[in-house]
């Protein structure tokens, strides 16, 4: 395809680039000649402006999923500084703010819009972008939409359909951590064309990746070594999994003299805002930090990122390595590594595949539901009553949903309430008839308590008939002119029950089990995950080139030069410490708290639920026991789960 000048003079004018690389160019030429199309491009190089050029160039406007507030921040910040019109809705805003944003939307002033895929699922914003063209969705971090991916987010399932429903003519997916399987998956699930998915090549011939065998007792010093082995204070990443570790080896680095801080997602959302800008502006060079922090950085001079602890995954691996070196030059990865950590990182997917009594609850409930009529469902209370997990509860409900057994059919808040700016009667007078009649109606279905109005759509339904989404709109309509401010809460989703039999009953019992065979599947693939990684670490061939051919890069040389391998460093990974066994009568000390308060509450603990308590992965009866207080919360962390349940399970009751 020939180049277009029209575009190349908007990329030097607006972006201040002269040319497009090679895959950019591929994708940006694709976009513009009418085709959907996928972007699988290593970390920081350049996937963004595969829909910032295209944006400029398309007639409506450019939809864009974005899985991270601070990833949109980032974005926004450079369109924004380039003249570009672009917006974002979501829970940062003011009510304010999000109406001037939907009415420049509207307007067609905004050219980029960026949402989060759970800002779909609020009927009121569908509503509002349904009556908006749009050219072009763009999903950012596609890979979520594949089972398996690393990063498996079951709303992004709901991704295409969204899309058919918008009359969204091209869709452009974004992602750097996609093996063979999961672009086959994402290509397939959006119908895009095989010609119409771009990959380039994953090797980055400036990063020094190191592997570097470590005993867990000795980490803080071989860090410190590292850190010190090299021209310093120069910006550095270092990666940890839990929060603790976080705070703990930055006080270690502070008291040995290096100038650092701590970043985590249990600190206050300004401190992390104010640490984070630090590390971009240069005053702080060195940031102690779990997974939190990075997705939103886009720092180019950043010379090393150490993993003190093992990353999750391979593809978590090259997501936080790829943040070094953007700027072309030297940079150093090492990881810091032993097995000592591996049975925590094969813990937390173990803590999100819920026992099969669990599933068993919640499929229960659809079948309660009385012929005929929809099931509606709060997650969040859902969740607390089967004890499963947010994020798997939304994961089974999507296996129930491609079984056929539910179907989706809306999403509302249970909840609206409004504030009244202007006088009841002037709102009335810009009305006649049967529209004057329906709005008084309504106003009289919302009882105010002090300044607050709030909606009872089922007596709006007793007295005249008016049915909900008539009700929604019109509020949306006076909030819109400023007449009220209107909030709303409780998300329901509502799901038609398309097999209401096979959730009753033997049929119940035999699709809890092919459910739970489901999430046992998803959870080997996870396990294997983990060890694919380990494999990775301790392989005798070029690190680079491993790491490339994992993402189906073939062009990446056979030995790079400048990894531990090709140095003659072969890692062998000290094993973990053996751990003391696992004595019955303190086990069932440390349970038997725990299984008194669920005694209490009616509640019948499994095997799965205590193993989970005791080796500190947290669970909505977690909270409801408040067991994350007891005495045996976590105590068994560093043991493999197998290990701790087969325990728990030779415990007489």
């Amino acid at each position: 395809m020939q180049e277009d000048a029209t575009y190349l003079g908007t990329l030097k004018r607006v972006f201040g680039f002269e040319g497009l690389r090679g895959g950019q160019q591929a994708v940006v030429d694709k976009v513009l000649a009418g085709h959907s199309a996928a972007a699988i491009f290593p970390t920081g190089s350049g996937k963004s402006l595969c829909y910032q050029l295209p944006a400029l160039h398309l007639p409506h406007l450019t939809l864009v999923i974005s899985p991270l507030l601070a990833l949109m921040k980032d974005q926004l910040d450079f369109l924004r500084s380039k003249g570009i019109a672009a917006a974002s809705i979501d829970s940062s805003l003011t009510y304010d703010e999000s109406r001037e944003v939907m009415r420049s939307v509207k307007a067609g002033e905004t050219r980029i819009l960026m949402i989060s895929v759970e800002r779909l699922k609020n009927e009121r914003f569908r509503q509002f972008i349904g009556s908006v063209p749009i050219s072009l969705l763009v999903v950012d971090e596609a890979h979520c939409i594949s089972e398996w991916g690393h990063n498996f987010r079951p709303d992004y399932l709901k991704l295409p359909a969204y899309r058919n429903q918008l009359n969204i003519p091209q869709v452009l997916l974004l992602t750097a951590t996609a093996t063979p399987q999961v672009i086959e998956d994402m290509r397939s699930k959006f119908g895009i064309e095989q010609e119409d998915v771009v990959v380039t090549g994953f090797y980055r011939q400036n990063l020094d990746l190191n592997v570097l065998p470590c005993k867990e007792q000795e980490k803080a010093s071989a860090l410190l070594g590292l850190l010190q082995s090299v021209p310093f204070p120069q910006p550095t990443i270092v990666y940890v999994t839990l929060q603790q570790t976080a705070e703990s080896v930055a006080r270690h680095l502070q008291s040995n003299g290096v100038a650092t801080q701590a970043y985590h997602a249990g600190m206050a959302s300004d401190d992390r805002q104010r640490i984070q800008n630090a590390f971009m502006q240069g005053e702080v060079n060195c940031i102690v930090a779990t997974i939190a922090f990075g997705m939103g950085v886009d720092k180019s001079d950043i010379r090393a990122v150490i993993h003190y602890d093992l990353p999750k995954s391979v593809e978590n691996y090259s997501q936080e390595i790829g943040r070094a070196g953007r700027d072309g030059l030297p940079s150093m990865c090492s990881v810091l590594a032993n097995r000592e950590s591996v049975s925590v990182l094969e813990n937390f997917v173990y803590g999100d595949t819920p026992d099969q009594m669990a599933i068993r609850t919640v499929i229960d409930e659809i079948g309660a539901t009385p012929a005929g009529k929809q099931w509606e469902v709060m997650l969040t209370r859902l969740s607390r009553d089967s004890n499963v997990r947010q994020l798997p509860l939304k994961t089974l409900l999507v296996y129930l949903e491609l079984a056929g057994v539910i179907e989706p059919q809306f999403s509302y808040f249970a909840d609206y309430r409004f504030k009244m700016l202007v006088p009841e009667e002037q709102v009335l007078n810009q009305f006649e008839g049967e529209r004057k009649l329906f709005v008084e109606a309504l106003l009289q279905a919302s009882p105010k308590s002090r300044t607050w109005h709030t909606v009872d759509f089922d007596a709006l339904w007793q007295t005249c008939q008016g049915d909900r989404k008539r009700a929604v709109a019109a509020l949306d309509y006076f909030a819109d002119k400023g007449w009220i401010e209107l909030e709303s809460k409780q998300m329901t989703d509502v799901y038609r029950v398309n097999q209401l039999h096979a959730c009753q009953g033997q049929e119940a019992e035999r699709l809890s089990q092919e459910m739970h065979h489901l999430f046992l599947s998803k959870e080997r693939s996870e396990i294997n995950r983990v060890h694919a990684m380990l494999a990775l670490f301790e392989t005798d061939t070029c690190l680079s080139h491993r790491l490339a051919s994992y993402f189906a890069d073939t062009q990446a040389p056979v030995q790079c030069g400048h990894c531990s391998v090709c140095r003659g460093q072969v890692a062998t990974l000290p094993s973990a410490s053996v751990q003391e066994s696992i004595d019955s009568a303190a086990l069932q000390r440390l349970i038997q708290p725990l299984k008194d308060a669920a005694a209490k509450d009616g509640i019948e603990l499994t095997a799965e639920a205590a193993t989970r308590f005791l080796c500190g992965i947290a669970a909505p009866l977690t909270g409801r026991l408040r067991a994350g207080k007891m005495e045996g919360f976590g105590k068994l962390s560093q043991y493999p789960f197998d290990e701790v349940k087969q325990k728990v399970q030779t415990l007489k009751s």
